[in-house]
């Protein structure tokens, strides 16, 4: 009964992005068109529901043309390189509090036989939850560059190669901005992070740079505006999947919402306290702390479309610039505050809070003011 509860929550998993998928490209285009002030998708359905359906059907039916001078074997692989990650990275999310035993889907899968809490909602309680997110992540750059190498063409080779300097200049600091997370949890477990909030208060509190942090390094590594270089259709005509057509191309739309997801699920985990509600979640049952969840992952898909249609993409040495001298020091500084704040809070009882807020507004301004102090003397230097 274990194996059948383990195989229903992959399917969950990938049942869940292959239904976001639908939902968040109707929710692009009707966000875009509720920013820029006019309709959006209106023809297929009512309201434009059914976009989403005519565009399934049109992928399906297009014919998948692959040019001459391809490499078959990488460029057919490519795709899968960046999708698989993306369904694999939801194993460690803890989508709500345990299912009792004794409920339906508990006495249906006599989960009194192998748990004394019931069916943990997650599909992989291991102790290095935290660390195999970021190894299975990582591997998705691989689709990308392979993808850009593969179609032996000029474009997709420079999506490529943006698309590797980019993600290594950004997993530094989405790294260390866990990492604080990781030294006030003291555990690499999901699971125990999000249960330290239910009694500790969520962690974006505690953190608001390391959530702000993760946030925005999240953007640069699903390739989102304003992080889109590897795209850049003004530059690179469509980046790494220029050469791909019909479902080849679809699934390199499957991949990028499927890890906006799964990094939105991560983020509540860490800082806004995965299934939990202020201790709300102790007096209802399992499935409204699940809806719970799926609503704050919402919140943040909103936001990623909201960044989208709002800010200007940036250029290559703006992203560079930002990600070595503003997001890495920024980073770096908060965990050596946080494990100041700990280690005072510890040896001499300090209050943990108003240390690490202090210590992080001081952190704040340092970099704000170093960054000026460059910026003029780049301005300097180049008048001169």
């Amino acid at each position: 009964m274990e194996l059948a509860a383990t195989a229903a929550k992959a399917v969950f998993i990938v049942a869940f992005i292959l239904a976001i998928v639908p939902m968040l490209v109707l929710g692009e285009r009707k966000v875009s068109g509720w920013i820029q002030d006019r309709h959006g998708p209106n023809r297929v359905g009512p309201g434009g529901l059914l976009q989403p359906l005519a565009d399934g059907i049109k992928f399906l039916a297009k014919e998948v043309l692959a040019p001459k001078s391809v490499d078959r074997k990488l460029y057919f692989a490519a795709p899968a390189l960046l999708l698989v990650p993306a369904l694999m990275s939801g194993a460690i999310i803890p989508w709500s509090k345990p299912i009792p035993a004794d409920s339906f889907i508990g006495n249906l899968l006599s989960a009194e036989n192998w748990s004394p809490d019931g069916i943990p909602f997650q599909l992989a309680r291991i102790d290095v939850g935290v660390l195999y997110f970021l190894a299975i992540v990582s591997l998705g750059v691989y689709g990308v560059i392979l993808a850009g190498w593969a179609s032996n063409n000029k474009y997709t080779l420079l999506g490529g190669l943006r698309a590797s300097a980019q993600v290594i200049s950004y997993e530094l600091s989405l790294g260390l901005s866990i990492l604080a997370v990781l030294l006030m949890a003291g555990t690499l477990q999901v699971d125990k992070i999000v249960e330290q909030q239910a009694g500790a208060g969520w962690f974006i509190f505690y953190q608001p740079v390391a959530w702000f942090l993760f946030s925005v390094t999240a953007l640069a590594e699903t390739n989102r505006a304003p992080f889109d270089l590897a795209e850049c259709e003004q530059e690179l005509v469509g980046g790494y999947h220029t050469e791909y057509s019909g479902m080849t191309f679809a699934t390199f739309f499957l991949a990028e919402y499927g890890n906006m997801a799964m990094s939105s699920a991560l983020n509540v985990s860490l800082f806004l306290g995965g299934w939990t509600l202020f201790g709300l979640e102790e007096m209802i049952p399992w499935y409204l702390t699940f809806l719970i969840f799926i609503g704050k992952v919402l919140l943040f898909l909103f936001v990623f479309l909201w960044v989208r249609w709002t800010f200007p993409r940036f250029r290559f040495d703006q992203l560079m610039r930002l990600g070595w001298k503003m997001a890495l020091p920024l980073a770096l500084g908060n965990v050596i505050v946080t494990a100041g704040a700990i280690a005072l809070h510890e040896m001499w009882s300090a209050p943990l809070w108003p240390v690490m807020a202090a210590g992080q507004l001081a952190l704040i301004g340092a970099v704000v003011l170093t960054s000026v102090l460059n910026a003029r003397a780049d301005a300097q230097r180049s008048q001169a």
